[in-house]
């Protein structure tokens, strides 16, 4: 492909070089750098592409797209200066891969919490629906049938091209995508045409990114922005902030709700831990999912669906057939009656809206702890709240490490011990592992334990290096016994 062409809808505000050059690879990591490729030198948060412009060019990088002109410009090497290297870098990966996304029904889902489980559910059911379909999540991607790892929630814009490209190839009609707020500022999504979006709920979270509550409303904001007319805008008419995110978009605008008039509804006729009793617009469906946060994610699953064309009664009934996504409310249960769930919940809302759905299925008699921790070098504000919810919402909560990351562990749980008073009945036990087993040793038949934080995460980050840390592997051996 010739880099001229590449060029067409990107914002170029001067070049230097022979633009005919043929190019046959992308990348914003010099040390990937190859002969005929493009560098983009993209201004991260840790560092400056532009400083390994001369590293790129050593590897064979042919063209360079860049903010600022190096010192030195080389005769042989094309140079592309734009206005922001990372929305040029989405919008010339679009044009490399050929426009995937406009060939595929491209939905992102957006919000603080229910992304992962609202696109794995949507996955799942147009599958078996009969369409191939691809996924991008937290917990994994998905090419049709073929799974990979997932290393981000939104991958940057080249290997989401790329992805999509192959999914393209391989037949997929539909991908499904979660979309997070820093993807959005970082101009991952630049270039990409989507069919609709969803938004879920915004709370406190990433404030140690976006810094203010403010600017991680705006960056959620950006996805119904950018929609096209032509495109659906589903979002939450309960949150408060659901209206903002949809009063600038060009879209189709659709809501969801479980209180307030919207135009699909849901309500909770009954609640069990195998499952709940959903009306979803006049009709009852059981479903294998608990509490009222997945009601949201199953109504949202399900307008979205009938958005895309699906028919309803069949929607309905697969509904009633999805189970829930690896590490979300996932429970495990003893031979003498003890149940613990294991689930993802990382930020005060979450970890709230999960323990209150406890709170509304137990038994008289019945007791909850709590097991939960804070990430390290994330968004400190939100440590005393989380440990606060905790001890309000359990019989015992205790507190411990989640992935400290480069931070002090005992130090993080200090902080999270600054949201408590002294009558607040918690224990502080660093050792994850010893902080599960504590629980099951307080736990008796018939009580309940909840291990937030990790949910479907197969390591724990500690001073950098992760090491195999699973709590579902964790409460499975405790539980042995018990």
């Amino acid at each position: 492909m010739i880099l001229e062409e590449l060029l067409n809808e990107t914002e170029v505000i001067e070049t230097k070089g022979d633009l005919s050059c043929p190019i046959e690879g992308l990348t914003f990591d010099s040390r990937q750098a190859n002969p005929q490729g493009i560098f983009f030198a993209v201004r991260g948060t840790q560092t400056d592409g532009h400083r390994f412009i001369d590293d790129a060019i050593r590897q064979g990088a042919s063209a360079i797209v860049c903010e600022t002109w190096p010192e030195i410009l080389l005769e042989n090497v094309c140079y592309i200066r734009v206005a922001d290297t990372s929305a040029a870098m989405g919008r010339i990966a679009a044009a490399y891969y050929g426009y995937p996304s406009r060939q595929l029904k491209l939905i992102g889902i957006t919000g603080t919490n229910g992304k992962t489980t609202t696109a794995t559910l949507l996955y799942e059911l147009f599958r078996r629906l009969g369409y191939k379909v691809g996924l991008i999540s937290t917990v994994t991607y998905c090419i049709d049938s073929e799974q990979r790892e997932s290393t981000h929630t939104t991958p940057d814009s080249i290997r989401l091209n790329e992805m999509m490209g192959e999914m393209v190839t391989a037949g997929c009609e539909y991908c499904f995508m979660e979309v997070s707020s820093h993807s959005l500022v970082q101009h991952r999504t630049e270039g990409l045409y989507f069919s609709g979006a969803v938004f879920s709920n915004i709370t406190h979270d990433h404030l140690d990114y976006h810094h203010t509550f403010a600017e991680y409303i705006r960056a959620k904001k950006m996805l119904f922005d950018a929609l096209p007319a032509e495109a659906f805008a589903l979002t939450n008419a309960d949150d408060k902030n659901g209206k903002i995110m949809v009063q600038n978009t060009r879209a189709r605008v659709e809501t969801y709700a479980l209180q307030a008039f919207a135009d699909f509804r849901c309500r909770i006729i009954e609640m069990l831990f195998d499952g709940m009793l959903l009306n979803l617009d006049g009709s009852e469906v059981w479903v294998k999912f608990l509490g009222r946060f997945n009601a949201y994610n199953l109504t949202a699953v399900y307008a979205t669906a009938l958005s895309l064309g699906a028919e309803r009664d069949e929607v309905l009934r697969i509904l009633s057939d999805l189970t829930p996504v690896r590490g979300r409310f996932e429970t495990v249960r003893s031979e003498k009656g003890i149940t613990a769930i294991v689930d993802y919940a990382h930020t005060p809302d979450a970890l709230q809206n999960v323990l209150r759905t406890i709170a509304e299925i137990r038994k008289k008699g019945e007791h909850i702890y709590v097991v939960v921790g804070c990430g390290g070098n994330r968004d400190r504000t939100k440590r005393p709240e989380m440990a606060k919810i905790a001890v309000d919402h359990s019989d015992m909560a205790i507190l411990t490490s989640d992935n400290p990351r480069l931070e002090d562990p005992e130090t993080i749980i200090e902080e999270m011990k600054a949201g408590l008073d002294t009558s607040d009945r918690y224990l502080a036990i660093t050792d994850r592992h010893e902080a599960i087993r504590a629980a099951v040793a307080l736990a008796r038949p018939g009580d309940i334990i909840l291990i937030a934080g990790k949910g479907h995460e197969t390591y724990q980050d500690v001073g950098g290096k992760k090491h195999h840390f699973d709590d579902r592997e964790e409460i499975t051996q405790a539980l042995i016994g018990h």
